[in-house]
């Protein structure tokens, strides 16, 4: 049974796509289980979107919340706060790709961040980083706190446009593994999403 959490290192980094490319590698179980913003089309519905085999099940989120925000804020706009204790896994004997909202360090109440929900949760980690000015800094700042934490990673996919030289120093540096990186696509499509499974396929 394999089961991965996936973050990234910031909000809007390709998470989501990941999250499919995985599902769609494994005909894993989807679940996103704090959705801030974006509910006329959520990442569940992209996920759905992108995912082609027949056994995927894409199971309902804990909270889905109206405002495009932190958790924490979008839950008390609307006079709620996160039970973080209460959100568990959805049952399913199928592998399972569960994808985080935003960072790590996001907070899903006054107390508890998306990093003490992973660790709630028991799963591993799939790291996802994009390239851009600052992404070093913040590719190792979320390898460092999860290795402080214990946290097991199994990977780390780069997104989007290519850089060698940070890429390298990236995985030279955390020792991470480095899973296959997802480039910049026109458009990403169910057929698009296949054809990178199946090069994760080995990995996973």
């Amino acid at each position: 049974m394999k089961r991965y959490f996936v973050t990234g290192i910031g909000t809007e980094v390709g998470k989501t796509v990941a999250a499919a490319i995985l599902t769609e590698a494994l005909q894993a179980d989807y679940w996103k289980p704090v959705q801030a913003g974006g509910l006329d089309f959520t990442d569940t519905d992209t996920v759905r979107s992108l995912v082609s085999n027949p056994v995927s099940v894409f199971h309902p989120e804990a909270y889905s919340l109206k405002m495009a925000a932190s958790p924490h804020k979008a839950a008390a706009a609307e006079g709620r706060e996160i039970n973080v204790q209460g959100i568990t896994l959805p049952e399913t004997s199928n592998n399972l790709i569960v994808e985080g909202a935003g960072g790590l360090m996001v907070p899903l109440n006054k107390r508890y961040l998306i990093l003490d929900l992973v660790q709630q949760l028991g799963l591993e980690v799939v790291l996802v980083s994009r390239n851009y000015l600052g992404s070093i800094n913040h590719t190792l700042l979320t390898a460092e706190v999860l290795r402080y934490r214990k946290v097991p990673v199994a990977g780390i996919i780069f997104n989007g446009e290519e850089n060698s030289s940070t890429e390298d120093f990236i995985v030279k540096y955390t020792g991470l593994r480095r899973l296959p990186s997802i480039r910049q696509e026109a458009d990403f499509c169910p057929e698009t999403i296949a054809e990178y499974a199946k090069e994760f396929v080995p990995y996973l």
